[in-house]
């Protein structure tokens, strides 16, 4: 029983859990867990675009004549209001349960009140069976037809003051100015999706026949749910504020009364920890609900961050496709938050902020990938096959996620990163249309041709490449598919075809950056990769390793998460054995010498492939690749005029890190006004 004179009084009534639920969270799956946050921040960073630009263009709302500072009516300086509740004001809570939405007003039928709070201090955070200012209300009611067909059932709050009645016709006890009255529906209608799945050679399935029987006439169906927990809060605070000048979220939160100017304590259902898998589904064979109700006090500064994620509900509806337009699944956010009540808070503290230098590592590797192959001219040493394998991969994976009804989000970011896949296949071929030649007299040829630095050495490696990686590719693709269909479900043979693919390129996908490496080691050089953009990959790969330890998942994920370590420590590896020397010449025949000594004579044209085909030491400085340390050290030790390449070169260099250190500094700063 609450102490402090504060009483509990409800519906005795055994409580029964609905439809048989145990009433436990399951257990969530946090392989993607970084990633849920890092989508997290996407989204209160458009969030906080959006309403910022919304707060600066509405124009201020008008503000009701009232009484000023002073006493007279009129245009005078307002006075600061006050909460009508003043701190240990004691309150009564009435709880009723009603189908009908509309203000509720049938307060002589008994059945329709839940349970009822009395004399509990307002703001008292030290009161309650706990000692924590928290009061619990637990039973049970029956279900009507109605709920057991997808109705509603809504629930009615009313807080007065002790002793006060919320009935308007009690006119001895009744007083509007100090009543607060709020409505909530308490059941869920969540989306169910069905799908006519079967294994392709046995013709059976593991879904039921009902669903199986919905599944041949919809695909998907609103049904109504039900969590027994929800939580009331009052927010402690007594702030005076002055009307109209209340910053978002308060704005639309606090109400004033018309007459004095005051205004009402902020009332807030909280159901935020309610995880979407323990809402059970009402139907004909669910008899009885259970709900349990806490009222408890609340900070404001609590109830602000509470109050900003109810934020993204509101913007992705005004955007035309409801919630599922930018929602992640109802698992992902289950996931997220499960992580938030198990986690270590130093823990989670890390794994943001690492989530953080993530996104910014991902940025840069996006950037510097997309400014490497704008500037390249020369596809000596670089894997052209792989280039036009990943358009194909990207391919697979867009139709996949468009076979499976992903969201919108998911859609656009697939397709852009096919975009930017197709946007290399004209700078690693000539591609060309000839209208001299068209197919049946009318659709004009594609010609693809292999460009004339790539005509060479690295050719031959990279056919050979693939050739060897065909050896192992082709029976785990073999073996892959048949896993697939014997022991998986599948809408058809198209389903099972992409899936299959997709299953596949996911396990066994790491294997495709192999090439390279070969290339490398025939070319006995990694001057020509794009280093900064692979040592930003290898920097995310790290941040994934930490998290596979940190964060809860399978085994095989973990192990998974490491695949991708051994080909970039083979690439560092790599590097360092093939160590640059300015003395050698590259393919086009100019070496670290002649660009810090202009006056050195350079080899001929002719004799440039010669030389690269002879030379097995590492070839250097070719045009557009990334500079190294020893190029650098080379470079600064070899100084040359002022108007010498050297000099100039060095000078771009220094702009460029400038300028992408200006953008990873704005970026953390943006980040960090963003958080405050």
């Amino acid at each position: 029983m609450p102490d402090d004179g504060a009483v509990a009084v409800q519906n005795n009534a055994p409580a029964v859990a609905p439809g048989g639920a145990d009433g436990q969270p399951a257990a969530a799956p946090g392989g993607d867990m970084w990633g849920m946050i890092k989508s997290m921040l996407y989204r209160l960073m458009i969030i906080y675009f959006v309403t910022s630009f919304i707060r600066n263009w509405r124009q201020p709302a008008p503000v009701e004549n009232r009484t000023d500072i002073t006493g007279g009516p009129g245009g005078g300086a307002q006075r600061p209001s006050r909460n009508l509740f003043p701190q240990f004001t004691e309150v009564d809570v009435y709880i009723y349960l009603s189908e009908i939405e509309t203000k509720f007003a049938d307060f002589n039928d008994s059945r329709a009140l839940f349970g009822h709070f009395q004399n509990i201090k307002y703001g008292d955070w030290k009161s309650g069976a706990n000692g924590d200012g928290t009061y619990e209300i637990s039973g049970e009611f029956p279900t009507s037809e109605n709920l057991q067909n997808n109705g509603s059932i809504f629930m009615h709050v009313f807080v007065t003051k002790s002793g006060n009645s919320p009935d308007p016709n009690v006119k001895s006890t009744y007083s509007k100015r100090y009543t607060i009255y709020r409505s909530r529906r308490l059941n869920k209608y969540k989306k169910k999706k069905y799908q006519k799945t079967a294994n392709l050679l046995t013709g059976k399935t593991e879904q039921s026949e009902e669903d199986m029987k919905k599944a041949e006439v919809m695909t998907t169906e609103i049904l109504s749910h039900w969590h027994p927990n929800l939580t009331i809060n009052l927010v402690d605070d007594q702030t005076n504020w002055v009307r109209g000048t209340l910053p978002a979220p308060l704005d639309e939160f606090v109400e004033f009364d018309p007459i004095t100017g005051d205004y009402y304590p902020i009332f807030f259902f909280n159901d935020y920890w309610n995880l979407m898998s323990d809402y059970q589904p009402i139907n004909s064979s669910v008899k009885s609900l259970n709900l349990t109700i806490v009222f408890s006090p609340i900070s404001l500064f609590k109830w602000q961050m509470y109050a900003a994620q109810t934020m993204r509900n509101r913007w992705t509806s005004m955007l035309g496709q409801g919630a599922s337009l930018f929602e992640e699944a109802d698992e992902d956010q289950d996931s997220l938050k499960q992580a938030m009540l198990d986690t270590n808070p130093y823990l989670l503290g890390m794994t943001i902020v690492v989530s953080i230098l993530h996104t910014i590592f991902e940025f840069m590797a996006f950037k510097n990938d997309i400014q490497f192959w704008r500037n390249r001219k020369s596809l000596e040493g670089l894997s052209v096959r792989s280039v036009i394998f990943n358009v194909f991969t990207s391919g697979i994976v867009f139709l996949y996620i468009l076979d499976n009804e992903t969201n919108f989000v998911v859609r656009m970011s697939v397709g852009i990163g096919i975009l930017i896949e197709l946007w290399k296949i004209p700078k690693c071929m000539d591609v060309s249309i000839d209208y001299e030649r068209k197919w049946l007299g009318i659709i004009p040829r594609l010609v693809i041709k292999d460009k004339g630095s790539y005509v060479s050495m690295t050719k031959q490696y990279d056919m050979m490449a693939f050739k060897y990686l065909s050896w192992a590719l082709y029976p785990l693709l073999v073996g892959y598919a048949i896993y697939s269909l014997l022991y998986q479900e599948h809408r058809g043979w198209y389903s099972w075809v992409l899936s299959m693919l997709y299953g596949f390129l996911l396990t066994f996908g790491f294997i495709m950056m192999t090439p390279q490496l070969f290339i490398n080691y025939k070319l006995k050089s990694v001057a020509h990769l794009p280093w900064r953009m692979l040592s930003y990959k290898f920097l995310n790969t790290f941040i994934d390793d930490i998290f596979a330890f940190v964060i809860k998942m399978p085994t095989m994920y973990r192990i998974g998460c490491f695949r991708d370590d051994i080909v970039f420590l083979i690439y560092v590896y790599q590097r360092w054995i093939y160590r640059v020397d300015p003395k050698r010449m590259n393919e086009f025949g100019t070496s670290g010498e002649m660009e810090t000594n202009p006056t050195a004579v350079p080899i001929a044209d002719g004799e440039a492939g010669s030389a690269l085909a002879a030379d097995t030491t590492p070839s250097i400085n070719a045009p557009d690749s990334e500079p190294t340390a020893a190029e650098t050290d080379s470079s600064n030790h070899h100084s040359s005029p002022d108007n010498s390449p050297s000099k100039k070169s060095s000078k771009k260099k220094k702009e460029s890190k400038k300028t992408q250190l200006k953008v990873l500094s704005g970026f953390l700063l943006f980040l960090f006004c963003f958080n405050y």
